[in-house]
């Protein structure tokens, strides 16, 4: 399992070539502070790599969530729509927010690995 992440604090992990899952990272569940609502794209909609797929709400603000790659959406967490906590609960594990089915696998090898996710956390 490979995950990588955007500037924007998204994380995608690819499990397989089947599909990938997205999510927000620890940085963004602690900026945004406790997460009320998750607007989840459709199950079967197509976004190209940066697009909004979705957005955040938290008592202090709201957040677009980008598409790391361009793919398909082939599911969604519901359990996370039910439960937006999750988001802060767990982040990088039953609060994922959708998964993708990747367009261009080059696109997955722009993105940033933990060391490099790490050192833009820093520096912002």
């Amino acid at each position: 399992m490979t995950t990588m992440y955007t500037p924007d604090h998204e994380w995608i992990n690819i499990e397989d070539h089947e599909a990938a899952t997205v999510g927000i990272t620890v940085h963004a569940q602690d900026a945004l502070g406790d997460v009320v609502f998750v607007d989840l794209p459709e199950v079967g909609r197509s976004f190209k790599k940066g697009e909004v797929s979705g957005v955040v709400e938290s008592v202090k603000a709201a957040a677009d969530l980008y598409m790391p790659v361009s793919g398909e959406v082939v599911e969604v967490n519901e359990a996370l729509r039910a439960n937006p906590a999750l988001a802060n609960t767990d982040p990088l594990g039953t609060g994922w927010f959708f998964k993708v089915r990747v367009a261009d696998m080059a696109e997955f090898e722009q993105l940033l690995d933990a060391p490099a996710y790490d050192q833009l956390v820093k520096n912002s």
